[in-house]
């Protein structure tokens, strides 16, 4: 598979997984959780509140790791990793582009100065689970 095929289709998983696990490191630990992602091309972004742990684990070490793309339905079901930098990112802009009503919840509006967005850049991405002798590692 050439890189602009494996682009194709991991742009294809992230447009339909939208739930996916972020892994941060805490001292010299993984810590992992469920977050939402959204994408522009390559580059994912999840809303937080700046009062939480990763945030914290972040600011001492940008290297993240997702999962997003399992859904579950057996051995064989395509997934991506994601080995990244992520930064935290306070403009209104991108508060704007990810706010919708369902994190009313925990926000008191796109406005709440608790409401962050973690940016994920990516260093490495890896398909699995494609049928086509998976992995594949995108060059970025």
């Amino acid at each position: 598979m050439d890189q602009t095929q494996l682009k194709q289709q991991i742009l294809k998983v992230l447009e339909d997984s939208k739930v996916g696990t972020l892994a941060t490191v805490k001292g010299s630990k993984p810590h992992s959780r469920y977050m939402t992602f959204f994408h522009e091309d390559l580059t994912l972004y999840t809303p937080t509140n700046k009062e939480t742990h990763k945030a914290e684990e972040i600011d001492e070490n940008p290297n993240v790791h997702i999962l997003l793309g399992y859904e579950g339905e057996g051995y064989g079901d395509t997934f991506v990793e994601i080995q990244g930098k992520a930064s935290i990112e306070e403009s209104q802009a991108y508060k704007d582009k990810l706010w919708n009503d369902h994190m009313e919840k925990w926000f008191d509006g796109k406005d709440d100065p608790n409401y962050i967005v973690l940016k994920i850049t990516p260093d490495t991405i890896r398909l699995m689970n494609d049928e086509e002798g998976s992995p594949h590692t995108l060059e970025l």
